[in-house]
């Protein structure tokens, strides 16, 4: 590049990747880079383009905006500096002795901003050096937009003005790219807390809206859906007296603008505030939905796209203004579903969803079914993209290792301990999020998109789906095209939660059938029919095990030693979720099932191990004790343990090895003590070292990083299954360790998810070693009191359940701490909308205190009595359950009177019990009689009239009342 007289030029060659945090965002305004791969860890492939950035080396000592010039030379450290930044030898200044070698790019620029000037340059470089190609303006804007982010605060007000007024002057610029890059600009400094500080921003962007040069109204526009975007809040704000007042009706009279690119930027800003129902939008709502009436057959995709958008998010906000329209509404987002781009369809997909949650669904829905449903099913095909992303024809990879990209970052679900039901099977809902298979496809598409609107129509119209979709499945299913058969068996299980009752008659042809594709010779065929059958396995289940179960786990476990990484993964969580509705069913399987899951522990690679362990503790799990067989642990242990010596204490593998081996050693109990000791002294040891990282991090954070608490909080969970596992075995584990002040640390720490753990194991160590505890009592009483705090539901529950245990172990002697704990639990066990598991903790501890303490907690019965009797109904009889009754019965001894205007309630809970003990049913025995003697023949007669028959029956069956 030449140069002008007087001036000179300082290179820098800088790969994106090293200086631009944002990546992408360079990528998404530039256009410049292809992406390699799909998914949350995109690989992007940098190395077909790199830049010389032209850079000005300022003279510092200049201050003023106005009198600001590049030109010039100031020979300090900088020119040492040349070499190191240089791309290419021949366009370095020759002058100045060179460095060493190893600074990165960033230490480069680290260097180069302790020079206030410098960016200057870089405001310089993007908006006055037209002679630069664009991908090196932009990149100069974007590392200028970072040093903003980094220290705005400090950069001097010369420079400050200087790049604002810039930014201003040159929204306009002839290049979309620069135009782009100026944009994210402004919005980064508006967002340091420069709106206020900034009063011109807003109406001067609002004015250059009114150029007749196209590339200042485009340039205005963008900035300001960047704003919007970043400051919506903000923007409706007195702060800055509610500027949307101005901007929303003029940002209306753009929509008919006769450049589509302004009118997309025109909706998407308007977009930006419907969710939070500014003020401004909503005293001109009718205009928005007329105007986007009118752009409804826009020639332009990024337009319908915008409008489709705006449709949905009214559905959900102003649904009352769309009513009178929605039939025509639903017409036009029929065709939007079928738009030839599918970013269109993806929006207007989007719709489908939000409507089956709106009450008027099944009434403004039901006569449109007939066309809505073949759309969807159409919209579930993989597109011929997708197939190439996916590699579907590769159909064997299992010996090609996963990329690091490919494996998902695990997070630990902490303990939490409930108690269990009446008629209960395992509900995976709460952690199992039922999707289909094609996770390559992490981003959101209209494959995903149609296959949840169809799933969560199923559950609105129930069986009034069938009629539309049989005649199609059929078609489906049995479709010569692997294609069109695989999106058969997704809309199989699509359907499967919804219309489940309506599809029984079907399934005993349909299982078989999809057994049978389970041997398909395409992989995504398989894969998908593992994730179908497992949405059926609640009814797999139900029948003879013959029938169904035997042939289905037959041919899973042949999945699950696949030679397709995919159908591996999928077969794994499908053979999971089994497991999970059929429980013991499987023990005469167990040896067939672990001889498969431990020949997979030899075949699979990274990302398919993970999922390995969690089939292996869902087993556990699911078996329980029928595993603590010794074939079934020689089987089993050796190739866990050589994973766990594998691992090193920071590698994020040991989260699902730890939570697979916490389930392991509950079931195995005994039968794990040949490996219980390395396993706890090593989890000790994580717990150890991430308390004194979290110490040193909160005493010097600019020296040490955060440390990952997730480390300790799987160390704490596993430390609990060994305690529940072991029972009073792990007793000389806890002798030689320091446990338990490690735990009066966790109790205490600032994590929710630390706490609760920590409560899970002083519960489970509670019950199993006690000795140990109740030296520590006094000291951990406050702290599990403090902690009864519903904000944190799960910290709360564990706290609770933990205090229950404490009452059990300490006997009378709890009667100190009564009333540090007793008025919060009081309060929970009477508050609204408190979850079920933590109403029946609460009520088990108020019921363990009162067995221990009843002379303590009487006095407040009549304050928690009929929200315990409703919170235990369900409760299967237990012991836990058991201590609690016994503990109502003696406090109603205690204060009879505070259980009579409630006593309907009490009959009811005493009548859930199945089979109490002998001394318990005595106690029911004489409260009931005792009550009724108290009352009278004639008023009791009339009180139990009130009796549901159901529970009359049962008292006169069990009570003799």
């Amino acid at each position: 590049m030449g140069t002008s007289s007087g001036t000179r030029y300082l290179t820098v060659g800088l790969l994106v990747p090293d200086v631009v945090q944002d990546v992408d965002e360079f990528l998404s305004v530039s256009g410049l880079c292809r992406t390699v791969g799909r998914g949350t860890g995109d690989v992007k492939d940098y190395t077909f383009f790199s830049y010389r950035t032209c850079l000005f080396v300022p003279d510092s000592r200049r201050q003023g905006v106005d009198e600001w010039d590049p030109r010039g030379w100031w020979p300090g450290p900088l020119s040492h500096l040349c070499p190191q930044l240089c791309g290419s030898e021949g366009a370095l200044p020759r002058e100045g002795p060179c460095l060493p070698r190893p600074l990165t790019a960033w230490q480069k620029l680290k260097q180069l901003n302790q020079f206030p000037d410098f960016n200057n340059y870089l405001i310089f470089v993007l908006t006055r050096l037209k002679s630069e190609d664009e991908p090196t303006r932009s990149l100069s804007g974007l590392i200028l937009k970072n040093n903003v982010k980094a220290h705005y605060q400090s950069f001097p007000p010369p420079v400050a003005d200087f790049i604002k007024q810039e930014c201003l002057n040159n929204i306009g610029d002839a290049s979309s790219l620069i135009r782009a890059t100026i944009g994210i600009l402004i919005t980064t400094i508006a967002s340091k807390g420069e709106l206020q500080m900034w009063p011109e921003l807003l109406p001067q962007l609002c004015n250059l809206l009114n150029s007749e040069d196209y590339n200042t109204c485009e340039g205005a526009f963008g900035a300001l859906q960047k704003i919007c975007e970043d400051s919506s809040e903000l923007l409706d704000s007195d702060a800055l007296n509610r500027p949307l007042n101005i901007m929303i009706p003029k940002f209306l009279q753009f929509f008919k603008h006769c450049s589509p690119k302004i009118r997309s930027h025109a909706i998407a800003c308007v977009n930006q505030f419907i969710m939070d129902r500014a003020q401004a939008l909503m005293d001109n709502i009718d205009t928005f939905i007329e105007h986007l009436f009118a752009l409804a057959v826009d020639d332009d995709p990024e337009v319908r796209k915008n409008v489709c958008r705006a449709l949905v998010m009214l559905l959900e906000v102003r649904i009352d203004r769309l009513i009178p329209h929605m039939h025509s509404i639903i017409q036009y987002m029929l065709q939007r579903t079928q738009d030839h781009d599918e970013n269109v369809a993806l929006e207007a997909c989007e719709f489908w969803l939000t409507l089956a949650e709106q009450p008027i669904c099944k009434e403004v829905l039901a006569s449109h079914l007939v066309q809505l449903i073949p759309i969807l099913v159409n919209g579930m095909k993989y597109s011929e993209i997708d197939i190439i992303l996916l590699k579907g024809d590769v159909e064997e990879d299992e010996a090609v290792p996963d990329s690091e990209q490919d494996i998902k970052p695990r997070f630990h679900k902490s303990r939490t301990v409930t108690l269990p039901h009446e008629a209960e099977r395992p509900d995976g809902s709460e952690d199992a999020e039922d999707d289909d298979d094609d996770d390559a496809l992490s981003d959101w598409n209209l494959r995903k998109c149609s296959a949840a609107a169809l799933d969560v129509l199923a559950n609105v119209f129930r069986e009034e789906l069938l009629p539309h979709l049989l005649p199609l499945l059929k078609g489906l299913l049995f479709h010569p095209e692997w294609v069109v058969k695989e999106s058969g068996i997704l809309v199989l299980g699509a359907i499967a939660e919804g219309c489940m009752q309506g599809m029984v008659p079907y399934l005993p042809e349909l299982i078989p059938h999809l057994i049978q594709c389970l041997s398909d010779k395409k992989a995504l065929v398989r894969s998908i029919a593992c994730w179908t059958l497992s949405r059926y396995a609640h009814w797999v289940v139900s029948q003879p095990p013959d029938m169904h179960l035997k042939p289905l786990m037959t041919e899973l476990l042949k999945r699950i030693l696949d030679g397709n990484k995919r159908v591996q993964e999928a077969a794994c969580s499908a053979f999971a979720t089994l497991e999970e509705e059929a429980c013991t069913e499987l023990v005469p399987y167990l040896s067939y099932i672990l001889d498969t899951l431990v020949f997979a522990f030899g075949k699979y690679q990274h990302k398919n191990l993970l999922i390995l362990y969690d089939a292996i503790g869902t087993l556990a799990d699911s078996v329980g004790h029928h595993l603590n067989q010794p074939e079934y642990i020689q089987k089993l242990m050796p190739p866990l343990i050589q994973k766990w010596n594998e691992l090193k204490d920071e590698d994020k593998d040991l989260f699902p090895l730890l939570e697979c081996l916490s389930s392991v050693a509950t079931a195995l109990q005994s039968g794990f003590l040949p490996y219980c000791e390395p396993v706890y002294q090593r989890c000790v040891t994580l717990v150890q070292k991430t308390l004194a990282q979290a110490m040193m991090y909160t005493q010097h954070p600019e020296q040490y990083e955060a440390p990952d608490k997730d480390f300790m909080i799987v160390a704490l969970d596993l430390l609990s299954g060994l305690a529940e596992g072991l029972g009073g075995h792990v007793e000389q584990l806890v002798a030689r360790s320091n446990i338990m002040t490690l735990l009066f640390q966790c109790m205490q720490d600032s994590m929710p998810e630390v706490r609760q753990s920590s409560f899970a194991l002083l519960g489970d160590l509670t019950k199993a070693c006690f000795i140990h505890v109740k030296p520590c009592i006094a000291e951990f009483m406050p702290i599990l009191g403090t902690n009864l705090n519903p904000e944190f539901i799960s910290v709360c529950n564990n706290a609770t359940w933990a205090i229950g245990e404490i009452c059990m172990q300490m006997g009378a002697e709890m009667q100190p701490y009564v009333q540090m704990v007793l008025s919060n639990l009081v309060e929970i066990i009477n508050r609204p909308n408190t979850p079920k598991t933590l109403l029946e903790n609460t009520a088990i501890t108020i019921g363990r205190l009162g067995y221990v303490c009843p002379q303590e907690v009487a006095p407040m019965l009549q304050q928690f009595i009929r929200p315990w009797c409703t919170s235990l109904r369900n409760i299967r009889d237990n012991e836990e359950k058991d201590s609690a009754f016994r503990g109502i019965c003696m406090m109603i001894g205690v204060n009879p009177g505070g259980v009579v205007q409630d006593f309907i309630f009490f009959c009811d809970a005493v009548a859930s019990w199945v089979s109490p003990k002998d001394d318990l049913r005595d106690m029911f025995y004489k409260i009931l009689h005792g009550f009724k003697d108290q009352v009278g023949e004639e008023n009791w007669q009339q009180f139990s009239e009130q009796f549901p028959p159901l529970l009359k029956e049962r008292l006169a069956a069990f009570y003799g009342v």
